[in-house]
């Protein structure tokens, strides 16, 4: 066969690249433009699409929003109530679940108009994206009004009812002074346990704090264990029942009982116990009340530690408060070199400050004071020399043969600091819990004894370092400060003010009250 009966190869590529890249080309039907007919859609341009073609149309324009104005809080459908800020994200996210349709297209942008806060109309400006056919994605952009209605949520609602609470907890304590609910206190603003409380009371010997639901109680007295030593007990009182369907409603009260004894209280411990705690002399201080009972014996610098449920086993109360302490003067102090964290042991020679010029009855005792004080300082300590004592566990100390005899007769607890005047100017401050007092107004009496007992607290706060170190200090309002800087002339004409100082490095800013003036 020859060469010329066969047919040369013919390229195919070329062809079909002429073919691929010739495409049909249409008029809109609505203005003429040159179109590619095999991406458009319904024979029209993109322009003619935006006009003719809604993708908003199924996504309502107006809707309402719900606020209680008690709380402050939005109606989040279907009945949650949710806080949030004008023009906030949260805000923003409850305004977008409101509107029908919108799980059908894609949201591009979101963000609020400007609108008047006494019109009750929120305006949000969207921009969606949808696919209107095979190929061709539009975006449009438009606005949505809301108007705010007004409606009380159901928490309010009950407030304005007698069944306004549904677990309460009763915090008391069996002392004559309120210092260790003030420490309490404290300790609650700086772990913020209150928050979720709906009310606290203030009655006698304690607190009451009452929550909206049970778990909420359960978790507040969880807290108050980890940080007092207290021991709990629970009732719950029938409310209603629903007799069809066995719905019981419930109230709910925890009792909670603080250990009756505070900080520089003189306690006597039963001679068992003092034997199972280390053998310890029996007779000593209670120099700190955490989740434990922290005991000190002077003489020998040994302590103590007395956990919840072993006192909660065999109680005993206190031989003595700071309300008894009294004042004396040291005439010579002999350090002995044996030293435990901030003690120092010492043998101290001390005269009561109100026998000075009637009589030269002098005491000696041991104590752990001894790199705090010096010759001629005042100190505060128990007198027990002819103290008549209403307590077994001493009268059992006094009956054995093992203790009576080092029974001292002076016990130190503190140095005491002159002051010039009952309260001073002071660059810290402390905040203070809303509590509702009882319907009658505190006698007169009643109120100088809270005002002695929180500026007693004060003091142990400025003087001991280590209470100072477990609170929230916070300085002091430029007014306050203003006073102070009015007042220095004459405070500092007198030099016997020996107050120990708290450094502004300790002090917190309060944030709370910080305003454009404070700022400038």
């Amino acid at each position: 066969m020859s060469a010329m009966d066969m047919d040369a190869p013919v390229s195919i590529a070329s062809q079909f690249r002429e073919q691929q890249g010739t495409n049909a080309t249409i008029l809109c039907c609505n203005c003429g433009v040159p179109i590619d007919g095999t991406t458009s859609a319904g024979a029209l341009c993109y322009d003619c699409v935006k006009l003719t073609v809604d993708v908003s149309g199924s996504i309502q324009r107006e809707a309402t929003v719900h606020f209680c104005r008690d709380c402050d809080r939005w109606l989040l459908p279907p009945n949650s109530w949710v806080v949030a800020a004008p023009e906030s994200r949260e805000l923003l996210a409850l305004c977008l679940k409101k509107l029908r349709g919108l799980q059908k297209v894609r949201i591009i942008d979101a963000s609020f108009i400007w609108t008047e806060e006494h019109s009750r109309r929120i305006k949000v400006k969207l921009t969606i994206q949808d696919e209107v056919s095979e190929g061709v994605i539009l975006q449009q952009t438009f606005e949505v009004e809301y108007v705010v209605a007004n409606q009380q949520c159901p928490d309010c609602a009950k407030s304005y009812t007698a069944n306004t609470w549904r677990a309460c907890v009763q915090v008391r304590q069996k002392v004559p002074h309120k210092r260790t609910f003030l420490y309490l206190e404290q300790l609650i603003l700086k772990h913020g346990a209150h928050r979720e409380t709906i009310n606290i009371k203030e009655v006698k010997d304690g607190l009451d704090f009452f929550f909206a639901h049970r778990n909420q109680a359960e978790k507040f007295v969880d807290f108050l264990h980890s940080v007092a030593p207290v021991q709990t007990k629970k009732s719950q009182e029938l409310i209603s029942m629903d007799i069809h369907t066995s719905t019981k409603s419930f109230k709910f009260t925890f009792s909670v009982n603080l250990v009756p004894i505070c900080k520089d209280d003189l306690v006597a411990l039963p001679i068992k116990l003092a034997k199972q705690a280390g053998n310890i002399f029996p007779l000593g201080i209670c120099y700190r009340v955490g989740t434990s009972l922290n005991i000190l014996d002077p003489a020998t610098l040994q302590v103590a530690d007395i956990s919840t449920p072993i006192y909660w086993r065999a109680p005993f109360s206190t031989l003595a408060d700071v309300a008894e302490l009294v004042e004396f003067i040291v005439m010579d102090i002999s350090p002995l070199g044996v030293q435990k964290g901030r003690w120092l042991l010492a043998e101290a020679t001390v005269a009561r400050a109100s026998d000075l010029g009637s009589n030269t009855k002098e005491y000696y005792t041991r104590t752990h004071l001894g790199n705090v004080i010096h010759v001629g300082d005042s100190v505060m300590g128990y007198m027990l020399t002819g103290t008549n004592f209403n307590s077994p566990q001493f009268e059992a100390l006094e009956e054995s043969n093992t203790y009576s005899s080092a029974i001292p007769d002076v016990m130190l607890v503190k140095k005491f600091y002159e002051r010039k005047k009952k309260s001073k100017n002071r660059n810290w401050r402390l905040k203070r819990m809303a509590k509702e007092e009882e319907e009658m107004l505190p006698k007169k009496q009643d109120q100088e004894k809270m005002d002695r007992d929180y500026e007693m607290f004060l003091r142990d706060v400025e003087e001991d370092q280590e209470l100072r170190s477990t609170l929230a200090l916070y300085k002091a309002q430029q007014k306050a400060k203003a006073d102070a800087d009015s007042m220095s002339i004459t405070e500092t004409d007198d030099g016997d003010d020996e107050t120990p100082g708290i450094d502004i490095s300790e002090l917190l800013d309060d944030m709370d009250n910080l305003g454009i003036e404070d700022e400038q």
